[in-house]
């Protein structure tokens, strides 16, 4: 008996070291958590071998450490989106300055029609303004994480067509003749205003950024449609194409160049809240943006 009752008092007393332990170890690792720096790399450390402790600390540093990884991201992220305001500003501001200036030789021109020259150039300006300000309404509305476009099943050559008659003037004054190849009725499952609103956005790219006329190929693989936007491009021309649908990017890295660096990151929004996909590949001479789609 008295064997026995030993026995079980050390038991006893074992388990009673054991969450003695266990509690010594819990408040120490709330008390670290506690008053921790957000800032440190400190980490969670066990003193004991504790069954379970180890498990605990591990999940707790993992935790540490994906936090960690969000404050960087955002801190970047607050960085880039710091340096693209300062560009919109630099962007919005010189048109408006070009403006302010015509209209001040304007008011001090008396030869009229001199005067009607300068008050087109303002004008100009002011319209180049208005286009930004609506791009960057256009993309604010397509970052909505809530935009879901009720499908429709849309003819994709005749939405293409529609997309190059719109800038027939532009491609006519190029001398460009574009090429469409189409196997036939090929109908996707898409937004016809929002895939107007893409297909737009990548003629618009095309003429503005092109050295030739675009390439546009639509093939069908199984219930997939595949829609290649190609143009031939400057082979100096600095193109990240990885960074193609970012927003404000444009590929010659200087401010003033034609086009807000909002189409394409526009155009990669509407395509993938269609549940479609988009990247962008560069060849030797020749920029290509792929689509693909649902077939209906």
């Amino acid at each position: 008996m008295l064997v026995a009752a030993m026995l079980v008092l050390g038991i006893c007393l074992g388990a009673l070291i054991a969450v003695a332990a266990y509690a010594t170890e819990l408040k120490r690792i709330a008390r670290f958590l506690r008053t921790r720096d957000a800032h440190s790399n400190a980490r969670v450390t066990t003193g004991t071998p504790a069954p379970g402790l180890r498990d605990l600390a591990e999940a707790v540093n993992a935790g540490l450490d994906q936090a960690s990884r969000e404050r960087i991201a955002a801190l970047h992220s607050q960085e880039e989106f710091q340096r693209d305001l300062s560009a919109l500003s630099h962007d919005i501001r010189t048109p408006l300055t070009g403006a302010k200036g015509y209209l001040q030789l304007a008011r001090d021109e008396h030869d009229a029609a001199v005067r009607d020259r300068h008050l087109e150039a303002a004008a100009a300006r002011i319209d180049s303004t208005s286009e930004l300000l609506d791009e960057l309404f256009a993309y604010t509305k397509s970052t909505d994480p809530d935009l879901a476009p009720a499908p429709e099943r849309v003819d994709a050559r005749s939405a293409i067509e529609q997309a190059l008659l719109a800038h027939y003037p532009e491609l006519e004054a190029k001398s460009w003749e574009p090429e469409v190849a189409c196997p036939g009725a090929v109908t996707i499952l898409a937004n016809g205003d929002a895939l107007a609103r893409v297909f737009d956005n990548l003629v618009t790219n095309a003429v503005r950024h092109g050295t030739g006329a675009p390439r546009i190929r639509v093939r069908t693989e199984g219930e997939t449609a595949r829609i290649v936007f190609e143009n031939p491009v400057d082979p100096g021309a600095h193109i990240d194409a990885d960074r193609l649908f970012d927003r404000f990017y444009q590929a010659d890295s200087a401010r003033g160049a034609a086009g807000s660096g909002l189409g394409l990151a526009i155009a990669a929004n509407l395509v993938r809240a269609m549940h479609g996909e988009i990247r962008a590949h560069l060849d030797p001479g020749a920029l290509a943006i792929e689509l693909t789609f649902p077939t209906a």
